[in-house]
C-alpha cells in the first residue's frame, strides 16, 4: 500500500498547524490548531473490508524526570518509548482520503468524545495518561491530538502515520478503545499497510 500526504512530505517537518503545541512568546509552549493531517492511500489489497489509521511518536522519553524542565534539557541517549496520538477504525473500503481537520480542528480540553469520528471509530491517545492528575485537562483523550513532545527535549521526534488494509468489515470495539485493544483484535486480520513518518520538536533549539 501506498500512504501518502499533502499536509507534509515524508520525513519532512510537520506544519505546526497540526501540532497540539508550539513554542510561545512568552512560553515555552502554548495550544497550536491540533488539526488532523491529510491522508490519501492506494494499492489496496484485494479483499480489504475496512481501514486503520495510527499515529505513533517512537521517540517518547522512557523516563519524565527531565521532561518539561528549564534548568536542563532531555538526554538524547534515554531510552524512548512510543506514544499514541491516533487511532481509528472501522474506516470503509470505499473511504481511501481524510481531509485535513475533519476529525480534528482545535484542542478540546479533558478530550474529544469517543464517538465523535465523523468517519470510522476513535480510541484513546495516549494523553488520556499524560494528563491524568491536571484539574484542567485531565479526562479521555480520544481521536487524533497532535505533537507535543518536551519542550527541552534534546532529540526531534518522529511521527509514523500508518493506514492499514483488514479482512473485517468491523474489530468490534467500542469507541474509546485502547491501543493494546486494538493490537489484539487485529491480529490475524492484516491485508497490508503503508506508512509515512513527519518530524516535529517543541524545543526552540530544533524547531
Amino acid at each position: 500500500m501506498q500512504l501518502s500526504s499533502s499536509s507534509f512530505q515524508d520525513g519532512a517537518k510537520i506544519p505546526i498547524r497540526f501540532a497540539l503545541a508550539v513554542p510561545a512568546d512568552p512560553g515555552p509552549v502554548a495550544f497550536s490548531d491540533n488539526r488532523n493531517p491529510h491522508l490519501t492511500w492506494s494499492d489496496v489489497p484485494e479483499g480489504t473490508r475496512s481501514f486503520v489509521i495510527t499515529c505513533i511518536d517512537h521517540d517518547c522519553p522512557s523516563v519524565a524526570d527531565d521532561v518539561n524542565q528549564a534548568d536542563r534539557e532531555v538526554p538524547a541517549n534515554l531510552p524512548r518509548v512510543d506514544f499514541t496520538h491516533w487511532l481509528l477504525i472501522d474506516i470503509p473500503p470505499s473511504v481511501t482520503e481524510i481531509e485535513e481537520g475533519s476529525h480534528s480542528h482545535g484542542v478540546t480540553p479533558r478530550g474529544k468524545a469517543a464517538d465523535s469520528a465523523p468517519v470510522g471509530s476513535h480510541g484513546q491517545n495516549d494523553y488520556t495518561g499524560w494528563f491524568t492528575g491536571d484539574s484542567e485537562l485531565e479526562g479521555e483523550w480520544n481521536g487524533y491530538d497532535g505533537s507535543a513532545p518536551p519542550w527541552n527535549d534534546s532529540i526531534v521526534h518522529h511521527y509514523e502515520f500508518t493506514v492499514t488494509a483488514l479482512d473485517v468489515q468491523t474489530l468490534g470495539l467500542e469507541p474509546g478503545f485502547t491501543r493494546v485493544a486494538l493490537d489484539a483484535a487485529v491480529d490475524g486480520h492484516v491485508l497490508g499497510s503503508g506508512s509515512i513518518v513527519g518530524i516535529y520538536a517543541s524545543n526552540p533549539r530544533l524547531h
